[in-house]
């Protein structure tokens, strides 16, 4: 199921948030044509590792992970802006993520039920708008990275640039929305998506732990809410088990066989001690190993922590066809699914 069959989409976009954007729309059955400056995207690049690209030519495996099933053509934006005008006013939706004031200043006006999507930093407008940004710096600013890593040690990044894909995934959601006002109204839209507002929203929970007067701060793999939750060392490796319901509670101290407090069957009273509970915990998993924790923790959420390439070779993986081969390059598959009337999924 393609439902974006017959969009134009033209991504004006570099490095991962756009791309990403751009090669979901196209797994949504969009049309693709991606600009690239003459000497390439940035991630063309990025690498070791390379590996022979879509077109054959080796390219960094960090390109490939965005710019699945685009047509891509060169450009050179200050002598050939008349074919960037030509091109937009062509497409149904462009993507970007110049310097903010830089499309309007080569383009001009466009049609007006082109749908244009400006991805940014720190957003079109405010004391920070023409400051440069990375998903590092992102997630340094915005607290996540105070909030990430162990407690006794400096603060992390989370190991992908997740801000980066978020965004694109918010772009995505704010494309669908403008092309559905379009189908009602006729009317295109300009679009404001940055890294910061992102960064800021994807706080959630913590976000409002502050707000409340708590100071979030670097907890490991533990949750600042529920108690016990987080990895603990099994006998071969590390294992993550999550509590969230009292019901699951009680499930974990039956199959773990842990001699505990009454008390400790209310959240609260364990996130008051919960240096205790996590101790006790693990203790007996230091014992089993992954495998066998497992099969007793049925119906509790749990999980080896595994290496990306475990993830990758996992039976649900398999299953689920979460890498696709495309153009003969092995890639990520698209999340999405579809689910038809016979009940058979549908990738997009």
């Amino acid at each position: 199921m393609q439902p974006l069959t017959g969009v134009r989409v033209l991504d004006l976009s570099r490095i991962l948030a756009g791309p990403h954007a751009a090669q979901t729309l196209g797994d949504l059955g969009a049309e693709v044509l991606k600009l690239e400056a003459p000497w390439g995207d940035d991630t063309r690049s990025w690498g070791p590792p390379f590996q022979a690209g879509f077109d054959g030519e080796d390219v960094a495996s960090y390109f490939l992970s965005c710019n699945r099933g685009k047509r891509i053509e060169t450009v050179n934006i200050k002598q050939e802006q008349e074919r960037i005008r030509a091109l937009v006013a062509y497409a149904d939706v462009v993507l970007e993520n110049f310097k903010p004031g830089t499309f309007d200043a080569i383009v001009g006006e466009v049609p007006e039920d082109t749908i244009v999507c400006s991805i940014s930093g720190y957003g079109q407008h405010g004391p920070r708008r023409d400051e440069v940004a990375f998903d590092l710096t992102m997630q340094a600013r915005s607290g996540i990275m105070s909030i990430t890593g162990d407690a006794e040690g400096g603060p992390a990044k989370v190991g992908v640039a997740w801000i980066d894909v978020m965004t694109g995934m918010n772009a995505v959601s704010s494309i669908l929305a403008a092309l559905y006002h379009r189908e009602k109204t006729g009317k295109g839209a300009r679009i404001d998506i940055s890294l910061w507002d992102t960064a800021l929203a994807a706080l959630v929970n913590q976000g409002h732990n502050a707000l409340a007067g708590i100071t979030p701060g670097r907890m490991g793999s533990a949750h600042p809410n529920l108690v016990p939750y987080k990895a603990f060392e099994a006998k071969d490796g590390w294992f993550a088990i999550g509590v969230g319901t009292e019901n699951q509670w009680h499930k974990l101290v039956a199959a773990l066989e842990l001699d505990v407090p009454d008390h400790w069957k209310d959240n609260s009273a364990r996130i008051a001690e919960r240096n205790q509970v996590e101790a006790a915990v693990q203790q007996a998993v230091a014992n089993l190993d992954r495998s066998t924790l497992e099969g007793l923790l049925a119906g509790i959420p749990n999980a080896p922590v595994n290496t990306v390439n475990e993830a990758l070779a996992d039976v649900q993986t398999e299953a689920r066809g979460g890498l696709v081969k495309h153009e003969g390059v092995m890639t990520l598959a698209s999340p999405l699914r579809f689910i038809q009337p016979s009940n058979e999924n549908s990738e997009v």
